[in-house]
């Protein structure tokens, strides 16, 4: 029998798992234009709602939208004082951000004159209006500078993948009037200040990037240089000068510029040569002037530090040191700020600025199940894959830890393509840190953050590259003798489940258990079974992605490659899944039963990709507490 030193604090001083397991809590806080109401999305349990509240004070709850089983708001849009429009979405499991519905909804403030801007389920009948269902999927693309109680919203309708509508909606009474269409499917727009659609870009069918501008009536596709190159128009300014966007050039990460109004007369914002451009701040007219890397600590750099809400927001960051402050929502005369303050530690609370009376004021935390202060520090770092190409990696200490021969977790994560992990609050890495393990994530080729050229490195090297710079990860750690090499294990969820079987067998003998939780094991099947390959852009993003040869998808398969598993395993999976099917798990269980490898298996009725239920949550992150103590035995530190 193997011996591990015991050297965790006693069970009853650990974070309890409920923390980690528990759902509910507040975000997406929208100020209405006039400062006076509060419009949040709110979560309890498996039940969602938008919640009104009026601003003067926080404990009266104005009007409460509750959402059917399933599903929650997406986004919140104040089109006018007393109006607001929701954009709704569905749960496809907790693995996967909430999937868009393209339904859209508006109410008054009172929580009345609740109308479908555009539904699949039931047509409009209001102030003598009539209209039927839409066959299709829309989203907010906008809204005018002064609220009016109008938006505009960019539709796609079903059976055709050729063309994409804007539309001018009245919210009070739905009626919509087009005002611009593309002749290519799935394309967002970007409309100047008076509501005209001066661009439009996005992937199309054949998951290709493409950029249009108009030009004299006519939507003129930007030159197309073979070389990955991007323009990614953001937002015009209000005083209809400034266009402001992201470029790539050959495929490098994405960098911040300014234009005239016609993409001419580029001017340098921010870049970053190993990162994205990201977090970026804007006033209320529509400016930039701060922005961060996409990858490692984000710290902000003001683009006009004479700009008076750079001058505040440095002050912010100075208040909340270790903190990251974002911009979340202004009232219309700016007087009324909304921000959120969060950090590897902290999931987020929310505050509010009154600029006139200079007093900020809490208003609620993401969740409270959290305390931030026994949480673990999460360090970026980086290091050389084998091949030389740098990477990053992203380790979580356990609480009161050092850095040295940790027991260790290797956590992938899911995607693969145009996903990251990043320095703020990670759940799965929270919980294994409190058990006293080291975690370590990698962003391996394929993922977000260091433009499309990176991202699509990834494309046909799943079972391959991709597991390389996995195991690279690995061997760096022990190298720098931040993990013990004899007690690490690896765990993931959806790619990253796949990605657990495939590391173990790429690299035989580093692992001492994997742990796969929703996990894709057969890629063949992926072109029949889940919902990936329903849409020509999905198989087209299969073909690019895994390619179609019946022998290399086998080859990269790890139910096809389970004798080469010499590790004992968990199975996770929600019976439910629609993304990765259950089917995916019970080949996997077979393949370990035929080449007699040992196995657990853990599975719910009801759970789809991830695991939504809390009572379920809690019995998952039990079982791989369990499995790993049994097989690297107890994390060197825990509070």
């Amino acid at each position: 029998m193997a011996f591990f030193p015991v050297t965790v604090a006693l069970a009853g001083d650990q974070v309890p798992v409920e923390a980690f397991a528990q759902r509910g809590g507040y975000s997406l806080p929208k100020l209405s234009p006039d400062g006076k109401y509060l419009a949040v999305a709110m979560e309890q349990g498996e039940d969602h709602a938008v919640v009104i509240y009026q601003l003067d004070d926080m404990s009266h709850v104005k009007s409460l939208l509750k959402m059917p089983k399933f599903q929650l708001p997406a986004d919140l849009h104040w089109v006018g004082n007393d109006r607001l429009v929701v954009e709704l979405a569905k749960f496809v499991g907790s693995l996967d951000r909430p999937e868009l519905l393209g339904e859209i909804i508006a109410t008054d403030v009172n929580g009345k004159h609740i109308d479908a801007m555009f539904s699949r389920e039931w047509g409009l009948e209001s102030h003598g209006q009539t209209r039927s269902t839409d066959e299709g999927y829309a989203l907010v693309a906008g809204k005018p500078p002064k609220a009016n109680d109008h938006f505009y919203m960019q539709t796609y309708m079903w059976g055709d993948e050729n063309n994409s509508w804007l539309y001018d909606v009245n919210a009070g009474t739905g009626i919509r009037h087009m005002i611009g269409e593309i002749g290519v499917g799935d394309m967002d727009f970007t409309l100047d200040p008076d509501g005209n659609a001066r661009y439009a870009y996005g992937v199309n069918k054949l998951n290709k990037y493409v950029t249009y501008r108009k030009q004299n009536d006519h939507w003129v596709q930007l030159a197309d240089n073979g070389d990955d190159s991007r323009f990614v128009p953001l937002t015009f300014s209000q005083d209809k000068q400034h266009l402001y966007a992201l470029t790539s050039t050959k495929g490098g990460p994405m960098a911040l510029v300014q234009t005239d109004a016609d993409g001419a007369q580029s001017q340098l914002l921010a870049k970053d040569d190993f990162s994205s451009i990201d977090h970026i701040q804007w006033t209320p007219q529509s400016v930039p002037f701060a922005a961060a890397s996409a990858t490692g600590i984000p710290n902000e750099t003001m683009l006009d530090a004479k700009q008076p809400l750079a001058q505040i927001y440095q002050g912010l960051s100075k208040k909340f040191p270790g903190e990251f402050v974002d911009f979340s929502s202004f009232s219309e005369d700016g007087n009324m700020l909304v921000f959120e303050v969060s950090s590897d530690r902290n999931p987020g609370a929310y505050y509010l600025f009154d600029f006139k009376r200079m007093k900020i004021q809490k208003l609620f935390a993401e969740t409270d199940s959290i305390d931030p202060a026994k949480m673990g520090e999460r360090i970026p770092m980086h290091f050389k894959a084998s091949d030389g190409t740098p990477l990053e990696a992203i380790l979580t200490i356990p609480p009161g830890g050092s850095m040295n021969d940790l027991p260790m977790v290797l956590l992938p994560h899911g995607g693969p393509i145009d996903i990251s992990d990043t320095w703020f609050f990670d759940n799965d890495a929270q919980f294994l840190a409190s058990r006293g393990y080291l975690v370590l994530q990698i962003n391996y080729r394929g993922s977000n953050g260091r433009g499309p050229a990176f991202a699509q490195d990834g494309y046909g090297k799943w079972g391959t590259r991709i597991q390389q710079d996995l195991i690279d990860g690995v061997k760096w750690a022990e190298a720098q003798h931040f993990a013990d090499p004899k007690r690490v294990c690896v765990f993931g969820a959806s790619f990253g489940g796949y990605s657990a079987m495939m590391t173990v067998i790429r690299a035989p003998g580093m692992f001492k258990c994997a742990i796969g939780y929703a996990g894709v094991y057969d890629l063949a099947m992926m072109y029949d079974k889940g919902d990936t390959h329903e849409s020509t852009f999905g198989k087209n993003y299969l073909e690019q992605t895994i390619g179609k040869d019946p022998a290399e998808l086998a080859a990269n398969s790890p139910d096809k490659l389970a004798d080469k598993i010499d590790v004992p395993v968990l199975l996770i999976h929600g019976e439910e899944d629609q993304r990765a099917p259950f089917a995916q798990a019970k080949a996997m269980r077979a393949a370990l039963d035929a080449a007699h490898k040992p196995y657990e298996w853990l599975t719910k009725s009801g759970e789809g990709h991830g695991f939504y239920n809390e009572k379920n949550i809690v019995d998952m992150y039990q079982h791989v507490q369990a499995f790993l103590e049994k097989n690297i035995g107890p994390g060197g530190q825990a509070n």
